[in-house]
């Protein structure tokens, strides 16, 4: 009891004590990125840890928290209600009777304590307030969690007691819309959030993968910005392609990979002939992240099969684990999820759009397929080649007389600045490497503009 009792008094000192300058994002002029209320640019950065606030206790979330933001995280996607017949790692189930209309305090202040340390730390919560399985008509059977009515009282008392904190709603859940009933819910909680918080907050849709909140949320104020699930099917799967859907649609809003191919997990592992044994790596991993931001995303989120489940042994797992969480910290596929991080926040990079035309020959189709932008004003472009295969850059879609070409490896975020030209005519790139987890990402800047190179840039936007 003493234990508890201290514990609540920690949440509420917390809260406390960071209430008053919790960060708020805002939608860039563009409608393509997002950025703090005092107009710096956000670079979405999550990791994902969907089980975080029921599988683990206040130190084991101080120790996960930490190492996130350590690796350069700005954002944690946790959802709120998983299993609701679940109890937290203190023993405290998240409703009482399995009613959204009346949350378990006990449950409530543990969420406290988590959302009060991301904060400390300079982390957002990408907060789901439930996974879709508490709320679907079509995978679920009487009794529902989730009516509109109470929908709407649990959306109010999530947003009124995080009001104050930095958050950014995930609605859905690994769930699409399918009924008129179902988008009621989801309005309900949405319009729930909005009440209680003000409209302090964004709000995204994490659908069921592969899929887009755009194809439920297109039109209408609901979204701020869109959310794809890119989802596990495969290597080499081309999820540039849901940013490349999105960024062509009217109104513009950024969008984002919320769940792309996790670090650790089965290849395909839905389909029965999947093998546990093939694992996607860091390189599928770097892979996905690059075609979708080059795609237009306006970050990325990560996931490690073993992380987004919270798994540790004598725990039931959900999908294959091979490894506790905790061994799981620092695999390769995180630390290059903040490199890639510094490399875009070296540059000026709310100014880069989707732009082909930068590379006029090069793999068009399957992994090696090459994807670039460009800055808005010609200044700088980025282009990745997944496999280290060769391309020609129409050097005249750079508007500097002079540019710099620099090799970035994807890998370690070591910079080598190779060459310095003019912007005339074409040129070929042969990567310094090639071959399956070879990616390199060719920079070209002006001269004049004198960027440092990334791995001498310190992280921004953090809070202190």
């Amino acid at each position: 009891m003493a234990c508890c009792v201290f514990g609540m008094i920690v949440s509420s000192l917390v809260l406390a004590q960071s209430a008053s300058n919790a960060p708020r994002l805002k939608v860039s002029a563009n409608h393509r990125w997002l950025q703090y209320a005092d107009g710096r640019p956000f670079f979405y950065l999550a990791d994902t840890s969907w089980h975080l606030f029921p599988n683990v206790t206040r130190e084991q979330a101080d120790l996960y928290l930490a190492n996130r933001a350590a690796k350069g995280f700005n954002v944690i996607q946790a959802c709120v209600l998983n299993n609701v017949d679940d109890a937290n790692a203190y023993g405290e189930k998240p409703l009482t009777d399995r009613d959204p209309a009346k949350p378990n305090e006990a449950y409530f202040r543990h969420v406290d304590y988590i959302v009060g340390k991301a904060q400390q730390l300079g982390l957002f919560i990408g907060m789901l307030p439930t996974w879709g399985s508490n709320w679907t008509r079509r995978h679920a059977k009487p009794p529902y969690v989730f009516t509109r009515d109470n929908a709407r009282v649990y959306g109010n008392f999530l947003g009124s007691r995080y009001k104050n904190r930095p958050i950014i709603w995930i609605l859905g859940g690994d769930e699409g819309i399918y009924s008129d009933e179902e988008r009621a819910i989801i309005e309900a909680l949405a319009a729930g959030l909005r009440e209680g918080d003000g409209g302090t907050h964004l709000i995204t849709y994490h659908p069921r993968g592969p899929g887009r909140s755009s194809d439920y949320f297109a039109q209408g104020s609901i979204l701020d910005f869109n959310m794809y699930q890119s989802s596990h099917g495969a290597h080499d799967h081309d999820n540039g392609l849901f940013a490349d859907h999105d960024y062509g649609l009217q109104p513009p809003k950024p969008t984002v990979d919320g769940e792309a191919r996790y670090e650790t997990l089965p290849v395909g592992f839905y389909y029965p002939e999947a093998s546990k044994y093939d694992r996607f790596d860091d390189y599928d991993v770097r892979q996905a992240a690059y075609w979708s931001v080059l795609g237009g995303a306006c970050g990325h989120a990560y996931g490690n099969n073993n992380l987004w489940q919270m798994w540790a042994p004598g725990r039931k797992p959900e999908i294959q684990p091979n490894m506790p969480w905790y061994d799981s910290l620092d695999h390769p596929g995180a630390f290059q999820m903040g490199i890639m991080r510094k490399l875009f926040e070296s540059r000026p990079f709310q100014k880069l759009v989707p732009e082909r035309e930068v590379v006029a020959n090069g793999p068009a189709y399957g992994g090696a397929k090459i994807r670039s932008e460009r800055a808005d004003d010609g200044s700088f472009a980025f282009i990745y080649s997944p496999r280290g295969e060769s391309f020609t850059v129409d050097k005249s879609r750079l508007k500097a007389p002079r540019l710099k070409e620099i090799w970035f490896d994807t890998r370690y975020g070591a910079s080598y600045h190779f060459h310095s030209t003019t912007n005339e005519g074409y040129q070929t790139y042969a990567p310094p490497t090639s071959g399956r987890g070879q990616d390199w990402l060719l920079i070209l800047e002006d001269e004049s503009a004198n960027f440092p190179l990334p791995l001498d840039y310190k992280l921004s936007g953090t809070q202190n």
